[in-house]
């Protein structure tokens, strides 16, 4: 799979840019601050309907300009889709595929698959615990695109929950009348039932991407490893290994967890408040990893990744941002080796000595809101 043109109107710096592009490796090359990120972070956008950069999409438009529009011409094989994004901050965005407008934005997803190596990647070792659940979960709905649905399920009916929670707490702090709760039980049944099938996913690509983790950290910093990661959930879910058994152990840790929940209003239990631990040898990364090694096991992730995405389906598209002035020589070369042989590799660099020589392709200057081949 590949993209063959990327259309923008209004979208971050750029008023309108056309770009062609085709198999191989295309970089992207000019001064920072110059839009080079703004381009692959429109292709990302197309595959996760979110930006590697922002949480929201505010940001995305252009000063001055109401929405933005991000299009790209995909082939698959034999088949060429033509997908579009409207974005509308405030309001619902829009989609189209092949010129339908009779789409949900979620149903682009699976058109276009990338796998995104930026200096944000940092996080995923040294960041917080969310970093590593949006990792996965984007991963798990790069997969299976349906997922994006579970998802949204779930972060609906935590929002209902958390609201009830909050609402009894204040009524509680304040003297006031006590709420009735009765229909807590209803919203614990759909957020285990949904954090069931989300946490069954997890699982499942936790045990698949393990050993492909090992082998690329091995591939980048021979005899640096092993590295290995562990899941922490709520209690009872090591034993379950079915759906409905994760579904039991989620209802009876929001049983547990429940006074301490209504005391301080808030959803304490479920797959947003787990965590995925990453080992370095015995020990955890966050913490004891060195700058080298947290950049290994970040880059580690993300090879490993482009392989599962690679042997379930179509090739995903190697974006790699700004990623090679992060690294130490030895690392830069070997992650050029290893990603020059992708069906589409797209590179931004400040300067053409940053891009390695193993990685020929086109070139694109960027520099004052224009993109031109060189």
């Amino acid at each position: 799979m590949h993209v063959s043109h990327l259309s923008l109107a209004d979208f971050r710096s750029y008023a309108r840019a056309e770009v062609p592009l085709e198999p191989g490796v295309t970089a992207f090359v000019g001064p920072n601050g110059q839009g080079k990120t703004n381009l692959v972070e429109a292709v990302g956008y197309l595959a996760t309907l979110g930006s590697h950069r922002v949480s929201s999409d505010a940001p995305l438009v252009r000063m001055g300009a109401d929405r933005a529009i991000i299009r790209a011409a995909v082939v698959q094989g034999e088949r060429q889709q033509l997908v579009e994004l409207e974005l509308n901050p405030g309001k619902a965005n829009r989609a189209r595929i092949n010129r339908s407008s009779q789409v949900r934005p979620r149903d682009v997803l699976g058109i276009v698959r990338t796998v995104l190596f930026a200096p944000e990647d940092l996080a995923l070792v040294k960041g917080d615990p969310g970093e590593r659940r949006r990792f996965l979960d984007e991963l798990i709905t790069a997969r299976s695109p349906r997922m994006a649905g579970v998802r949204s399920d779930y972060e609906r009916v935590l929002k209902q929950r958390n609201t009830l929670l909050k609402s009894a707490a204040m009524a509680r702090r304040h003297g006031g009348r006590q709420l009735d709760l009765s229909t807590l039980d209803i919203w614990d049944q759909h957020l285990a039932r949904a954090g069931a099938e989300l946490l069954a996913r997890r699982l499942d690509l936790i045990a698949t991407l393990r050993p492909l983790a090992d082998k690329a950290y091995e591939q980048l910093a021979p005899g640096g490893g092993p590295v290995s990661f562990d899941y922490r959930g709520p209690a009872g879910i090591e034993g379950a290994h079915t759906r409905e058994e994760l579904y039991e152990a989620l209802l009876a840790a929001l049983a547990e967890a429940r006074k301490q929940e209504i005391e301080r209003g808030v959803t304490l239990v479920g797959p947003h408040r787990d965590e995925l631990l990453l080992r370095l040898g015995e020990l955890p990364a966050k913490g004891y990893a060195s700058h080298g090694e947290s950049w290994s096991y970040a880059l580690a992730l993300r090879l490993a990744s482009y392989e599962l995405l690679r042997a379930e389906g179509d090739e995903p598209v190697l974006v790699l941002d700004d990623v090679f002035a992060e690294l130490d020589a030895r690392r830069r070369e070997r992650l050029a080796e290893l990603v020059a042989p992708g069906e589409q590799v797209l590179v931004t660099a400040a300067v053409d000595d940053d891009v390695p020589g193993v990685l020929t392709g086109a070139r694109f200057a960027v520099e004052r809101g224009g993109v031109e081949r060189v």
